[in-house]
């Protein structure tokens, strides 16, 4: 007989989603979604049922696995490591009717938002005639007096923003934040919906779910639309790749078509922004700044920006770059102006909110000071500007009725001091929504974050959706919930089919393009030593397989002479890899092995480490490498079975990265970088292997490691019948322009990028780099094997140090050096 398990793996879908639906409404509390809209939660459950059986647990990890393969990840502020990024099965459904209103309250806010700011930095009649305090204006850190009088090119102060929606047990919802300064999530709202539709395909058309490309193809064309040129050239600037989401900018940017800057790859000259790039300075139009408006230009906010961009804030005041949004808008972030909203509404559009805040009262007031403090127990006490007040030690809003004793009597102490510093916020409840524990639906609490962008034209657009944060616990204040532990995507469904759409390009458009756009400097420094790093690692690692007996010259039969083995020893010495072993006794060498593999001491470049390295230069790059390339380079270092074992699997992936740079990328100029970072490292590595083990006294054994080092073996017993002999192995290695593993090769290689990437003049004299690159080519192929002596190996090497020199001054950062170069263009 079958047991419970296999009688509900047996069931039809619809009957299983009529079994988890009843399951779950016994158990939820009032006021969950999925009770008041059951229809539409049936048909998702039976679309889950249909695809993972009765095991819902299957779903979660199949959700995960499509968020980390697109990449989806964030950071901890204080951790190095990125964690993937957390993503329910079951999203959040919302219909047509209820979104329509939602939007409808986005927008109002929004228009009020703007006009809010506009008289702020203009006018100010809000506050000459007591609208708002003058205190609470000119005391938020958020206010930035420079830009007072200045209009925002584009003529709008707020391109896109991001608000926070609490539902109530009763069904309402309230706006608990806005996100103006850098609003973040719609990356995350993008990767959520495209693992959901990997995972439960059939969603979409059966539940005629609205679509988010519209969304951003809309702000791209309307952030277009405010800059002056017709062809703009528009960016994302982040922080860098420590920022908490800087996954989610570089999946933005990629899916957006912008270039993903930092301030370093920026410049003004004469009021206009520029990119720093291999061809030169290029113009910037507009930027969609994810850098906090504090840190944006050092001359005119803070002096000790390391990550802004000097001048810049002169040139937005010019009108010759769109910031979106612009720099002082973030002053409406802060909770003490929710306690205006409601009649700043009334006065500026006539109209009461359509989504009212949660209840706010800023303590600047006496009046509102005094009921909060006579109502403490029963409010949340919170920063009226986002930052920790001293009473209260936190810049989180915390109840009243946990600050006890001392801390008590310190925060009331505090605001009596300042009591503009704080403000208190009625407690909200939230409603509830399914989410997957184990292989059961469990109620938890959410909050909603929309977002709203303007378009070509002007208005405001809302993404229909948005992404929901699900709390850990089953507790339903808001303020116990923070942040969630998990997000969902959030799909608005409707009746009528809902029409195919994609930021691509419409597929019967007959434009053409083959120019891949523009590099900045930085990514092509990025690529340079990306290749740089993967090849030094590879080669570190070839050198610890043959010094462990794993040298493919099967006919070699004994183990290596100790002349060799200390020639190979030495170049991992030399390398930094790890220190000296104490002896050549197997024991030892394999502990040295180990060591120059996986040690992690600080000042020594093992294996490890030099992967660590390149991880993260490509998270620094990621909008311009692959899925599988990333997850290559992000791959945990091998930990199981012996030193050989690992050692092998660490081969395998620095070959299949290898095979994806070869076969997968387009030969862009970021290729080319990558590829000449590689052939660099690889031609002076190989330099040194020939004076190691092929100069004049080199023993049998010297020569046959020569070639494994070279991966030439094959290629030398196929052209040599008998015997090794050195002349012959050190022309094959180093000399032999039709060895893919020889120095010549790796010349002319070189040789062949310089030529193809932008130079700076059109006289059609050669760059430096580019003269330095044929000199070093043309001494490589007038040298004869007889002619190759330690003296001339050392002078390649010294050649190849000179290129790489030359390479760096003419395509990479330094500081301003670049503005100064001639013959940069300005376009």
């Amino acid at each position: 007989m079958a047991s419970a398990t296999q009688q509900h793996s047996l069931l039809d879908p619809a009957t299983m989603a009529a079994r988890w639906l009843a399951e779950y409404c016994r158990a939820a509390p009032l006021g969950d979604v999925m009770k008041s809209g059951e229809a539409c939660w049936s048909k998702l459950l039976e679309e889950l049922a249909g695809a993972f059986g009765d095991e819902l647990g299957h779903a979660r990890e199949r959700v995960q696995r499509q968020a980390e393969d697109i990449g989806t990840g964030f950071r901890i502020i204080g951790e190095q490591e990125e964690r993937p990024w957390p993503v329910s099965p079951v999203p959040l459904l919302i219909g047509e009717h209820e979104w329509m209103g939602l939007a409808e309250g986005v927008v109002q806010r929004a228009e009020l938002m703007e006009a809010v700011v506009a008289d702020l930095y203009g006018p100010g009649r809000l506050v000459s005639s007591g609208h708002l305090p003058a205190a609470l204006v000119n005391g938020s850190p958020y206010y930035l007096r420079a830009l007072v009088g200045q209009s925002p090119p584009g003529g709008h102060h707020l391109n896109f923003i991001a608000i926070d929606l609490a539902r109530g047990p009763d069904g309402e919802w309230r706006v608990l934040g806005d996100h103006l300064r850098a609003p973040a999530g719609a990356g995350y709202a993008l990767e959520n919906r495209l693992a959901m539709s990997r995972t439960v395909g059939g969603l979409q058309a059966r539940l005629n779910i609205q679509r988010q490309a519209p969304f951003f193809a809309a702000f791209r064309e309307g952030l277009a639309a405010a800059c002056t040129r017709s062809e703009p050239r528009m960016g994302l600037l982040t922080p860098g790749r420590y920022n908490q989401s800087y996954a989610e900018q570089a999946h933005l940017a990629r899916y957006l078509g912008l270039l993903l800057v930092e301030g370093g790859d920026l410049a003004v000259i004469e009021d206009r922004l520029y990119v720093r790039t291999i061809a030169g300075l290029k113009r910037v139009d507009a930027l969609w700044r994810r850098v906090d408006p504090s840190l944006l230009d050092p001359l005119a906010f803070d002096v000790h920006s390391t990550i802004g961009v000097p001048g810049l804030v002169d040139a937005w005041a010019a009108g010759n770059v769109v910031i979106a949004n612009s720099p002082g808008a973030a002053v409406l972030e802060a909770p003490a102006f929710s306690a205006f909203m409601p009649r700043l509404s009334t006065r500026l559009t006539g109209a009461p909110l359509k989504i009212p805040n949660i209840a706010t009262w800023w303590c600047g007031q006496p009046a509102e000071c005094e009921g909060v403090q006579r109502n403490l127990d029963h409010l949340l006490i919170g920063p009226a500007f986002n930052a920790a007040p001293l009473g209260l030690g936190t810049d989180r809003a915390l109840p009243g009725a946990d600050i006890t004793g001392e801390a008590r009597a310190r925060l009331l102490a505090d605001m009596a001091r300042r009591p503009q510093d704080y403000v208190g916020q009625e407690i909200v409840h939230l409603s509830t929504m399914p989410v997957v524990t184990e292989d059961r639906l469990i109620a938890r609490p959410f909050t909603l974050r929309v977002f709203a962008a303007r378009d070509a034209k002007g208005a405001w657009t809302v993404m229909p959706g948005g992404f929901a944060r699900i709390g850990e616990h089953a507790d339903v204040r808001a303020t116990v919930m923070g942040e969630g532990s998990w997000s969902a995507d959030v799909a608005v469904h409707g009746a009528t089919p809902v029409a195919s759409t994609s930021m691509l390009v419409d597929p019967g458009s007959t434009h053409i393009r083959r120019n891949p756009g523009t590099l900045p400097s930085r990514v092509a420094d990025n690529f340079f030593w990306l290749g740089r790093y993967l090849e030094r690692g590879e080669a570190l690692l070839g050198v610890l397989r043959l010094m462990l007996g794993n040298s493919i010259d099967m006919d070699a039969g004994a183990a290596l002479g100790p002349e060799t083995l200390g020639r190979l020893i030495g170049i991992v010495t030399n390398a930094g890899a790890a220190p000296h072993p104490p002896s050549l006794k197997r024991s030892d060498l394999i502990a040295f092995a180990r060591a120059a593999m996986e040690g992690e001491a600080d000042g020594w470049f093992s294996v490890r480490a030099i992967n660590r390295i390149a991880r993260a230069i490509g998270a620094g790059s990621r909008d311009r490498l692959s899925g599988d390339m990333m997850r290559l380079l992000d791959a945990p270092f091998p930990t199981t079975g012996g030193i050989l074992d690992r050692a092998g699997s660490l081969q395998r992936r620095y070959a299949a990265l290898a095979g994806l740079t070869a076969e997968h990328m387009s030969r862009t100029a970021a290729w080319r970088f990558l590829d000449m970072g590689r052939r660099l490292e690889r031609a002076s590595a190989i330099a040194r292997a020939v004076r190691a083990f092929g100069m004049a006294e080199a023993t049998s054994d010297d020569l046959s490691t020569l070639l494994d080092l070279c991966d030439s073996q094959i290629s030398y017993r196929q052209r040599y019948l008998t015997g090794i002999a050195r002349l012959a192995v050190v022309d094959l290695v180093a000399l032999d322009p039709g060895n893919p593993r020889s120095v010549a090769f790796q010349a002319e290689r070189i040789v062949e990028h310089l030529r193809a990437l932008p130079v700076l003049d059109d006289d059609g004299m050669a760059e430096p780099q580019q003269a330095e690159a044929a000199g070093l080519a043309a001494l490589i192929t007038t040298t004869t094997a007889q002619m190759l002596t330690d003296a001339k190996l050392r002078e390649i090497e010294l050649r190849l140090q000179a290129l790489s020199e030359q390479i760096s001054r003419r395509y990479f950062l330094h500081g301003a050096a670049p503005l100064r170069a001639s013959g940069l263009t300005l376009a």
